[in-house]
């Protein structure tokens, strides 16, 4: 392809399992000049140039048509339909054995890890790549005037149902790492927490799944949350050791999260 003298030698960069570009916390950072685009509530997708896989190096089961005109290197993105269907997009992208859905489903393309090009370069590949392929997507990204259209913008997604912003920094280099130079902006925190028990509902819940308690992966802080499941959820709920993302408004004084809330299963195909 026409793209090919961008891109440094595929062996050099390995997309190997888990090692993808992670997002770090907005603090409080000058964002003029940035690039920024939603944050989409789908499943992360690595394409190597050959095939599709999760975050943690899985195959996904997809219809040969899915990839027919993807490139020969490599793409980060998010497997996606629309807002507000995460369960959906991961019901369809861990089944194994059927590949009914995909239709459904796009590409969205946010980076091309090998290209030795500024993001603005590379949002400009994508773009051609949208053109071409069906099936890829490259996410809007507007080079933000200052914090306050940041802000403004944030509101926006929020109040129509999206979950938050990515900013990348214009001088943005992929690495399979997590990095100061692209953050998720949202109106809450959110983190991970291994569950540990799960505790017996009363009430309406008798019976049922009532919380669960769970142990913060990067604190360690253990704490209960009882709020975000669905009833289905409820009456089958997360497996011991099953890594969940959580949201919350802050900490308190002994560090474990105030008002946490169940948002979903961490992808862990």
């Amino acid at each position: 392809m026409k793209f090919k003298a961008l891109f440094l030698p595929l062996f050099l960069i390995i997309f190997a399992s888990a090692q993808v570009m992670l997002l770090s916390e907005y603090k409080d950072e000058n964002l003029s000049g940035w690039y920024i685009s939603e944050k989409l509530d789908g499943v992360r997708g690595v394409w190597d140039g050959k095939e599709l896989k999760s975050r943690s190096g899985y195959k996904f089961s997809y219809p040969d048509e899915f990839i027919k005109c993807f490139p020969n290197f490599a793409l980060d993105g998010e497997l996606y339909t629309k807002r507000g269907e995460f369960d959906k997009i991961s019901s369809i992208t861990s089944n194994m054995s059927e590949h009914q859905g995909w239709g459904e489903i796009k590409f969205h393309i946010f980076d091309i890890p090998e290209a030795n090009i500024s993001f603005d370069e590379k949002y400009a590949k994508m773009k051609e790549l949208d053109k071409n392929c069906k099936n890829i997507i490259a996410i809007k990204q507007i080079a933000a005037k200052d914090n306050e259209e940041v802000f403004k913008l944030l509101d926006e997604v929020v109040n129509s149902g999206g979950e938050g912003l990515v900013a990348r920094s214009p001088s943005l280099i992929y690495e399979n790492a997590r990095s100061s130079k692209i953050l998720k902006i949202k109106k809450f925190k959110d983190g991970e927490c291994e569950v540990i028990r799960i505790n017996e509902g009363s009430g309406k819940y008798k019976g049922l799944m009532g919380s669960i308690s769970c142990r913060d992966t990067k604190s360690g802080v253990i704490f209960k949350i009882g709020t975000g499941f669905s009833d289905e959820i409820r009456k089958n709920p997360p497996k011991i050791g099953q890594i969940i993302t959580y949201k919350y408004q802050n900490l308190t004084k002994n560090n474990k999260p105030r008002f946490p809330v169940f948002l979903r299963y961490r992808d862990e195909l």
